[in-house]
């Protein structure tokens, strides 16, 4: 399968190297011509636009960061939908709000594309490993034919359902993790409050049933999540806030987690509101 990679940051390029080196003919492109000189002397070729990328594509994996970006590099000017021929492939990595995959498998419809949604989570690590969670939403059959292409970096990949399931499961898990992250640095003070070593406590309940992936983070940046805000910070809030979006929307009104997730938000300087 002919596979075009666009989104070559810290977890998509591990991913585009992984889909090159498991045989599928690959093709790259990126607004910043750095991004491709890891590529140099591997399988892969490169493309002058996403236009030209989608022309030498079956499908097309798109791994940028914003809703703007996805946008762009799919439906604007020289996008990979003026050059995706008829039965192609859409996939759209990026996390982003469910209606922005809902508006762009449309268009695609249009010229008979298919796009289906399939945010990542587990970080450059996991994508070297081949070990990524993709998170799919989509037209089943669809689903499965791309299999092969997320064999290559990915280990479970779990269908959830139509267009948008994926997205929306992606902000569920991010605004989880923020959420665990405010309990995490919220005990590890008290813990501190009330004359028990925080460090310690932290390699207790990382074997005890107080344990998660947010309280060996928060541990590692020594107990509170100001070393983590300005990366994570304006990301977490990203999600957390496409998330709360949506609940508006469908008038379901927030609950524990977002408030703990809010919590987290505004001790790294980055609040909703």
């Amino acid at each position: 399968m002919r596979v075009g990679f666009i989104g070559l940051g810290s977890q998509g390029a591990p991913m585009a190297r992984r889909i090159a080196e498991a045989g599928h003919p690959t093709t790259l492109w990126a607004r910043r011509p750095e991004s491709l000189e890891p590529f140099a002397g591997t399988p892969a070729a490169t493309a002058a636009s996403p236009a030209a990328l989608a022309a030498a594509s079956d499908v097309v994996c798109v791994c940028v960061v914003t809703d703007a970006d996805v946008e762009q590099v799919i439906a604007g000017e020289n996008g990979v939908l003026a050059g995706l021929a008829p039965g192609g492939v859409i996939v759209v990595h990026s996390t982003v709000h469910p209606d922005t995959c809902a508006r762009l498998a449309a268009l695609a419809a249009k010229q008979d594309v298919t796009l289906v949604d399939a945010p990542v989570s587990g970080g450059p690590a996991a994508a070297e490993a081949g070990r990524l969670l993709v998170m799919v939403g989509g037209d089943p059959a669809v689903v499965e034919r791309c299999r092969p292409v997320f064999a290559a970096y990915a280990d479970p990949v779990i269908h959830l359902g139509p267009l948008g399931s994926g997205q929306l499961t992606k902000l569920l898990n991010n605004t989880l993790f923020t959420a665990n992250l405010a309990a995490a640095a919220g005990t590890l003070a008290l813990a501190a409050s009330l004359g028990v070593d925080p460090v310690k406590l932290a390699e207790v309940a990382g074997h005890g049933s107080g344990t998660s992936f947010a309280l060996t983070r928060v541990a590692a940046a020594g107990g509170t999540l100001t070393p983590m805000s300005a990366k994570a910070g304006p990301l977490l809030l990203k999600d957390v806030a496409l998330l709360a979006d949506l609940l508006a929307a469908a008038g379901v009104p927030p609950n524990i987690a977002l408030t703990a997730a809010d919590e987290a938000l505004a001790q790294m300087d980055s609040p909703r509101a």
